[in-house]
């Protein structure tokens, strides 16, 4: 059985982001998969990441929670809409706060390279866009699709990263 985990990242309660997510989580269940779902909105949390890796930020229980799923997860579902040419501020937010150094990545000591620590997972981005899908790959170069995809996640060592936007 497949372990599914779905990152609803529009903060507001009602929108197309979250009937999206409904409709993955559905057709998830009903073809056996194992599936669990963050609606970012709901989670309290400072987003800020106030003293970068300088400093240890405790986590709050509802981030703490983010990682225990994130951990459980086989394939990670981010269902999220295009703001500003990438992702809304609450889940820039929440990457910022757990997808840390000793969580999703490792530094090497006098090294230029790091370890992978979330290797083993797949992913899948579901991004809506209010902008001609032509536009924003040809003329806006994909930013969001670009940090989320090569930046964060394929960073931390989660592959493939799948793609849908529209």
């Amino acid at each position: 059985m497949k372990k599914i985990l779905i990152i609803q990242g529009n903060p507001k309660a009602e929108s197309y982001c979250q009937a999206l997510a409904q409709a993955y989580e559905r057709g998830a269940s009903a073809s056996g998969a194992e599936v669990r779902r963050i609606d970012i909105g709901t989670l309290t949390f400072d987003p800020n990441l106030q003293f970068g890796y300088s400093a240890d930020s405790p986590l709050e229980e509802d981030l703490v929670r983010v990682q225990q799923d994130i951990q459980w997860a086989e394939h990670l579902v981010f269902v999220y809409p295009n703001w500003w040419g990438t992702m809304p501020a609450l889940l820039k937010g929440l990457i910022d706060r757990v997808f840390l150094p000793g969580f999703a990545f490792k530094y090497r000591k006098g090294s230029a390279l790091w370890d992978k620590l979330l290797k083993g997972r797949s992913a899948r981005l579901i991004m809506t866009l209010d902008t001609p899908i032509w536009y924003y790959n040809l003329i806006q170069k994909k930013p969001g699709v670009n940090m989320m995809k090569k930046t964060i996640l394929e960073f931390c060592g989660i592959t493939p990263v799948r793609v849908t936007t529209g």
